[in-house]
């Protein structure tokens, strides 16, 4: 899943931002608000993580602003323990659910899965494209009903083609999705992860499905039927 992170407080960053990826999260990170809803408008992403107080556009700002545009994206909001009228109200202008601090990391990612149910539906967290079948929650791959092993790496750029059959992606956007925006864009990591994945799903039966696209990039085949 792609999460964007909004929160100022830089210990309390750093220790979410490694949790979350160790859990097989794509991590956008930024530590004001202004930044926060710009990324939000510009951006697809499975849900928000928004600390109620951060310099620029605080937490209920954000949410407020997307939800005036229509943006459903799940938002679950950090807050102070004692912070009861900064939850009541972000609830009542559609936070999908709140953490107060300090919390563990386990029931963050709890909470994001749960919100990504409740608001996409269990069905849209099956991805299935010809014989090839993803589950997005228990992050398990199966093509032709055997279980494919995957790398956290290998699983999000999977989930990333799939979800848009016959779509082109280029490196550079797979790049930002999946490593995210620092990192080296002359690199050939798209490449090698793309091999991979075709060898391990191509020894089961799925050959063919991961389309190189010559000077561009990649797309997942749509099915036929």
């Amino acid at each position: 899943m792609h999460i964007l992170f909004v929160e100022d407080e830089a210990k309390i960053a750093n220790f979410v931002r490694s949790g979350l990826k160790e859990q097989g999260f794509v991590v956008d990170y930024c530590d004001n608000g202004d930044e926060g809803y710009t990324r939000a408008l510009d951006n697809e992403y499975d849900a928000l993580v928004l600390d109620i107080m951060v310099p620029g556009k605080d937490g209920l700002s954000i949410l407020k602003n997307l939800r005036r545009k229509g943006q459903n994206v799940p938002v679950i909001l950090l807050t102070a323990r004692n912070e009861l009228d900064d939850r009541i109200e972000g609830l009542n202008l559609g936070a999908d659910d709140y953490l107060a601090k300090p919390f563990f990391v386990e029931e963050l990612v709890a909470r994001i899965h749960a919100v990504v149910r409740r608001t996409a539906g269990d069905h849209q967290n099956l991805v299935r494209v010809g014989p090839i079948k993803l589950d997005r929650i228990t992050r398990e791959v199966t093509c032709n009903q055997h279980i494919v092993e995957l790398t956290t790496r290998e699983f999000n750029l999977l989930e990333y083609l799939m979800r848009s059959p016959g779509r082109v992606f280029t490196r550079t956007q797979i790049l930002e999705h999946i490593w995210g925006y620092d990192f080296n864009p002359n690199t050939n990591v798209v490449d090698v992860c793309v091999q991979r994945i075709r060898k391990k799903i191509d020894s089961i039966g799925g050959s063919g499905w991961i389309e190189s696209i010559r000077g561009v990039g990649y797309r997942f085949r749509q099915s036929e039927s």
